[in-house]
């Protein structure tokens, strides 16, 4: 049954902008305080990996509820269970006629299936969405599974359609931008986008191998 909160006597207004494991020490301060307790927690990461978090959502980037940053110099992402996500995965590549195995393949190179995942840079998610690159395909919480893989899928369905289904180069703009891969005319000069693609496509190869012994979009990466 749901219940009728008190309204809050806590009238001020709370916003840092934190990292590290000061995150964890001020979330925790913030709930205990009896004068805050009642207080909605709003976060959001920028572009640059900080968190910001305020009881007075005033940007549009603010969520309910507490992220968890990936920080410069941790371990590569905790992995998650990928049956976690095969409804989604599923949905997303039925809508924009994308092979299921193709999404996975990002997702492993991405994240290593951590929905929570965040990168120094500031890409968010299971498919590491930007966050200008989230507004523009509408999505809101990039940390919301179902939200970051439609939309990612549907980033990389854009960048499959820009470069004439060629995978090495859709892969290629949905490390590095499109504009990088146009101007290079092929995979740029670029060692972690290179070697974003080689990584993605043997994690596909691999998938699909474990799958199927013929798979008609494989024929594509090669």
């Amino acid at each position: 049954m749901a219940q009728t909160r008190k309204p809050s006597r806590f009238k001020g207004k709370i916003m840092a902008r934190i990292t590290g494991r000061i995150l964890a020490v001020l979330v925790c301060a913030l709930f205990l305080a009896p004068d805050i307790a009642q207080a909605a927690i709003y976060t959001f990461v920028d572009q640059h990996g900080t968190v910001h978090f305020t009881n007075v959502p005033n940007d549009p980037r603010y969520k309910p509820g507490v992220v968890r940053p990936q920080f410069r110099g941790s371990r590569s992402p905790r992995p998650g269970d990928p049956r976690l996500y095969e409804e989604h995965i599923q949905r997303a590549a039925s809508r924009y006629e994308m092979d299921p195995l193709l999404i996975k393949a990002v997702i492993k190179a991405e994240s290593n299936f951590d929905c929570m995942a965040v990168s120094p840079k500031g890409a968010q998610g299971l498919m590491q969405l930007m966050p200008g690159t989230a507004a523009d395909l509408n999505v809101w919480n990039p940390f919301d599974p179902q939200e970051n893989i439609f939309g990612g899928t549907n980033y990389l369905s854009q960048m499959m359609s820009r470069f004439g289904g060629n995978i090495r180069l859709a892969l290629a703009a949905y490390n590095a931008g499109p504009g990088k891969v146009e101007a290079a005319r092929g995979i740029p000069l670029i060692p972690e986008t290179q070697q974003y693609v080689v990584k993605v496509i043997q994690h596909y190869r691999q998938m699909t191998a474990a799958a199927s012994p013929s798979s008609r979009w494989l024929g594509a990466a090669n």
